[in-house]
């Protein structure tokens, strides 16, 4: 009840011409409208991806207006397709290279589980085997509207982190890796099969 009160009071206030907000709430704003995804596609999902950048869904409204070329100047990687067991570990290069706070899209069913080729050899069966993934979009593939609702997703997210307190992201905590294991190719496929600090998978109890 406090929290709606708090937030009636401010639009009363700005109906006068009064602003009213907190550190936190101001730097998860700028960062939340600022977003900078890396320039970087997979497979067939990277169309839909490229297709939401152009002129009929047009990224830039909601902040991601720079795609940027190089991971040292991206927050956001959208892996955008199958992630073959070939591709994963410069999929996880890429990502140690981005710069702090910096999120993930998996964007549809191969990026998420292997998709239709779940059960190839090749196919690497979801890329939080090896890395945190923030937002998962389903679908084969997705449209650019479901990855418009991700990137609004992932930056309501971004605004209700806090700085703070046991609630804050992973990067504000020291102890925490920022980069994680590249994967090699082992004798029968990568070695480690996952990243134990990431990968939590469930467990089915049989009763």
């Amino acid at each position: 009840m406090e929290q709606d009160e708090t937030e009636a009071l401010k639009a009363e206030l700005r109906k006068h011409g009064i602003l009213t907000t907190t550190f936190e709430e101001l730097y998860n704003w700028g960062r939340k409208n600022s977003v900078w995804p890396l320039t970087f596609g997979l497979a067939c999902c990277a169309i839909e991806m490229i297709a939401t950048t152009m002129a009929r869904y047009d990224l830039a409204r909601f902040g991601a207006e720079v795609f940027r070329a190089s991971p040292r100047q991206a927050d956001l990687i959208i892996v955008s397709g199958t992630v073959t067991k070939k591709m994963a570990p410069q999929v996880v290069r890429l990502y140690n290279q981005m710069p702090e706070p910096k999120y993930v899209i998996a964007m549809g069913a191969c990026a998420i589980s292997g998709g239709p080729f779940r059960d190839g050899y090749n196919v690497l069966k979801g890329i939080d085997r090896y890395i945190p993934v923030d937002v998962h979009i389903p679908g084969c593939p997705p449209r650019p509207e479901a990855l418009i609702d991700a990137f609004m997703t992932l930056q309501k997210k971004i605004s209700e982190q806090q700085l703070t307190g046991e609630g804050r992201p992973r990067h504000l905590y020291a102890e925490l890796p920022s980069e994680f294991k590249v994967p090699d190719y082992g004798e029968h496929g990568l070695e480690p099969t996952e990243n134990a600090e990431v990968w939590n998978p469930l467990k089915v109890i049989q009763g």
